[in-house]
């Protein structure tokens, strides 16, 4: 064979290998696109415990392996409650290996031997942790209270996740005939029944969960038939809180909606639901976001509000208005770091469509800005009431009697 022909076989063994091992359909956990991690690298790699493969052989954090013990008590614990043996399990396993490495968008480097010891014990101790929780039963180890924030929080993380199905499939294979075992769906609802805005019950059959990080972006959603459509219309502007405050708009706490992504603006009156923020509020959004990106490009929900939130908060001042009319409670106490938050989480993220309700709401709030009167109304509180004189100096050839329309801006902020 001469060089020519060695050439050629060499390049169509690498077009043998370029093929896609799997359709892009089938992929549910991803590893967050890097422009996005790099923003902040901490909120989508755990702190204590890693679940599924991603993270199983993280070398930079051999912090994540003090846990590996720990799951083995409680995998351990799970096979003394379960109502089967490790067989029936491990071939149950066994059978679902190449639908589990679908699930993934990365070539997973491990034997399928590997990846059953980690399913299995990765489920048994979610399972066993969640039945504890359910059950109240105490754990000296997880009832510090760091501890189990930190686990529930990594649950979370978009990177560190089994397919839902897996682990729910390990436990109805284990408690199908004990009665007094609840689902795994019901034991999951509750283990993250403080995500759960939109009071979602765990039997709803149009609830499909890919995993948790999906389900906890559920939870934050509208009900079902009541998302607003999507539309190619970004918003690509919207006046900062403090402009929209100074214009005359009012903001109120939206106390009446099923979903805190539900902003509504009427006769000059901005509601938006409560939020909390938080030192896991960060984590949270990015992870959701990050889903949003790989598993949801047309479906943005979450991505949407985030953008909003990141138009309406620019400064602190910003910030200490939404607190002060209760729509953000801040328990990071510092309103410059809570819009430095909101300002970094849309950043490297790609938009393609937005709802539809929020681009009405933008340009709502825009018209109402740009009124004359409410511009007028906008400019005599910013200079008038901070510098009578150089505002009057402006103004009092084009306005008439503005000493008294002033006096009454400034007499009635809302």
């Amino acid at each position: 064979m001469n060089h020519h022909d060695m050439m050629v076989n060499d390049i169509n063994a690498m077009l043998d290998k370029a093929e896609p091992p799997f359709s892009a359909a089938d992929y549910c956990i991803y590893k967050v696109p890097n422009r996005v991690r790099r923003l902040n690298d901490d909120a989508y790699t755990p702190k204590v415990i890693s679940i599924g493969p991603f993270h199983h052989r993280h070398h930079h954090h051999p912090h994540l392996q003090n846990m590996e013990r720990h799951k083995l008590i409680y995998f351990k614990a799970f096979l003394k409650r379960a109502e089967t043996t490790t067989q029936p399990l491990i071939e149950c396993i066994e059978s679902i290996i190449p639908k589990f490495r679908r699930c993934y968008s990365e070539t997973l480097d491990f034997t399928d031997q590997e990846l059953v010891k980690l399913i299995l014990i990765d489920s048994g101790f979610i399972i066993e942790l969640f039945y504890g929780y359910y059950y109240e039963q105490d754990d000296f180890y997880l009832l510090k209270p760091w501890l189990r924030c930190n686990i529930r929080l990594d649950l979370l993380l978009f990177e560190n996740q089994l397919p839902f199905f897996v682990v729910e499939k390990i436990f109805n294979i284990s408690f199908h005939a004990k009665r007094y075992i609840r689902s795994f769906r019901q034991l999951t609802f509750y283990y993250f029944k403080e995500y759960n805005k939109s009071n979602l019950v765990y039997d709803d059959r149009n609830i499909s969960i890919s995993h948790f990080t999906d389900l906890i972006r559920i939870f934050h959603l509208q009900p079902f038939g009541k998302r607003p459509p999507r539309s190619e219309q970004l918003v690509k502007h919207l006046h900062s809180v403090t402009d929209l405050f100074e214009a005359g708009v009012r903001f109120k706490v939206n106390t009446q909606s099923e979903s805190f992504l539900d902003l509504r603006f009427s006769s000059g009156v901005l509601e938006i639901p409560q939020l909390i923020v938080d030192d896991w509020t960060e984590i949270l959004f990015r992870n959701m976001v990050a889903l949003e990106q790989c598993d949801y490009p047309d479906e943005s929900y979450i991505t949407d509000y985030v953008a909003l939130l990141d138009f309406l908060i620019n400064t602190g001042r910003d910030v200490d208005i939404l607190v002060q009319n209760e729509i953000l409670v801040d328990w990071l106490g510092d309103s410059g770091s809570v819009a430095n938050m909101f300002n970094n989480l849309c950043k490297n993220v790609t938009f393609s469509s937005s709802s539809s309700d929020y681009f009405v709401l933008s340009e709502d709030l825009d018209g109402f800005y740009s009124d004359p009167l409410h511009k007028l109304k906008a400019t005599l509180r910013r200079d008038y009431c901070s510098n009578p004189w150089q505002t009057a100096a402006t103004v009092a050839g084009s306005v008439a009697n503005i000493s008294l329309f002033c006096h009454a801006s400034c007499t009635t902020v809302e």
